[in-house]
């Protein structure tokens, strides 16, 4: 039986039990979907994102960061274009000690002469003690965690953005960047969020949607094109979670209510006839004039890359925090490969 008939056997389990296949002693063990996250870990990750912040801002702190994980090995498997996702964990591992490697293009890899996937990334994993995957194909990151459990193999996948599925670590740096923001506000929870562009291929939004719906009080607004708008399974999952939700095409008419607004681009890379490029997705752009429609004491998102859907003159606005989302990604992931490895004690005690 070929290894991807027995994945699609364990596919086949309720979500709730496949998570549990990426726990070690009661702690996550690898990164696959945001729904591993639980408020308690925020916390955790948030607590550790600040006390790494602090730290590395003297000389001596930022040697010490450097200790923890080495001399471990860090694998970035890039098989999809990134700079902001790969310089945040690139720089991320080294900050804490990992020696870096990469693989950016399977063309100059031996998946040329046509060595399987599965047998490529076991040759990486004799390398590696954390592989960052980063790829087109949806669910493959989880594929290969599941057969380095079934190889026996001691490694750590964390997903890097798996298609048009999720990104996790992505989704825990936009948490990250909302905690910081509402910290004095109230927090999260009770807060209005609209996610706007391309809702039903946007792995970001998709992955921050399912990590906010565990926050109480919370509405959304998805504000897309009728044909980009989010999919059945998440309609499904924010009806399970009760989140109030209001799908509109009129971002006017959002602006003034939300406190948080995501917006994204349209994800034409993945189309087969370039429809999305044909596509006028002016009325979904957000100018100056807009941005006047919304709270003062609201925030601007947006994971990047952007087009025009964010119009650069709104990067002065106070109200911007896409630019604070790039800089917190690389503590963000710093912190969690640090909890990954069981470090906070460490990181604890040189606090004291």
């Amino acid at each position: 039986m070929h290894w991807l008939d027995t994945f699609q056997d364990y596919l086949n389990r309720p979500l709730r039990e496949r998570l549990t296949y990426y726990q070690k002693d009661g702690r996550i063990s690898d990164i696959m979907v945001s729904q591993q996250f639980s408020l308690d870990f925020l916390q955790t990750i948030f607590d550790l994102t600040d006390q790494v912040r602090e730290i590395e801002k003297t000389q001596k702190g930022a040697k010490f960061l450097t200790t923890l994980l080495h001399p471990k090995r860090g694998m970035l498997y890039f098989t999809q274009p990134s700079t902001r996702t790969f310089l945040s964990f690139t720089n991320a591992m080294q900050m804490v000690g990992l020696m870096v490697s990469e693989v950016r293009d399977p063309s100059l890899s031996s998946e040329i002469k046509g060595e399987t996937i599965e047998d490529g990334l076991r040759v990486i994993g004799k390398y590696s003690d954390v592989i960052v995957m980063r790829t087109p194909q949806p669910g493959l990151s989880e594929y290969i965690a599941y057969l380095m459990k079934q190889w026996g193999e001691d490694i750590l996948i964390i997903n890097g953005g798996s298609g048009q599925d999720q990104h996790p670590t992505q989704a825990l740096l936009d948490a990250y960047t909302i905690h910081q923001f509402f910290k004095e506000r109230g927090g999260i929870s009770g807060k209005k969020y609209g996610f706007v562009g391309d809702l039903w291929r946007g792995r970001a939004a998709r992955s921050l949607v399912y990590l906010l719906s565990q926050f109480d009080n919370i509405e959304m607004f998805m504000v897309a094109p009728e044909k980009f708008q989010i999919g059945v399974d998440l309609q499904e999952h924010l009806e399970k979670f009760k989140i109030p939700v209001q799908t509109t095409t009129s971002l006017k008419e959002v602006l003034p209510v939300i406190d948080c607004l995501y917006m994204t681009r349209v994800q034409d890379e993945y189309d087969q006839l370039s429809e999305s490029k044909q596509f006028d997705d002016s009325e979904f752009h957000l100018t100056p004039e807009r941005v006047a429609l919304m709270k003062q004491e609201s925030m601007i998102m947006h994971p990047l890359p952007r087009r025009q859907e964010i119009d650069t003159a709104i990067d002065f606005d106070p109200r911007a925090k896409y630019w604070q989302q790039v800089s917190n990604g690389m503590y963000v992931r710093a912190a969690l490969l640090l909890y990954l490895f069981q470090q906070e004690k460490e990181l604890q005690a040189f606090s004291q």
